[in-house]
């Protein structure tokens, strides 16, 4: 599974990348997919890798699944 959660990790980084860069008008996934018609696939993809993460985070995150926290 860490193939999967590297895989996730990456396209929700580039969801974030893209959302920072529409402030300044700029859709990077429209730039790099849209010619080929896989806008929506990317979409989608990155939705469904957040939502792996966010089930998944804590199993996988050393900070969160310790059982002595800072906070």
């Amino acid at each position: 599974m860490k193939i999967a959660h590297m895989i996730a990790f990456l396209l929700v980084v580039i969801g974030a990348i893209n959302w920072g860069l529409t402030v300044v008008g700029i859709n990077l996934v429209t730039m790099i997919a849209g010619p080929l018609g896989l806008t929506s696939v990317v979409y989608i993809l990155v939705g469904v890798s957040g939502v792996y993460l966010l089930v998944t985070h804590k199993g996988d995150c050393k900070t969160c699944s310790s059982s002595t926290s800072t906070m």
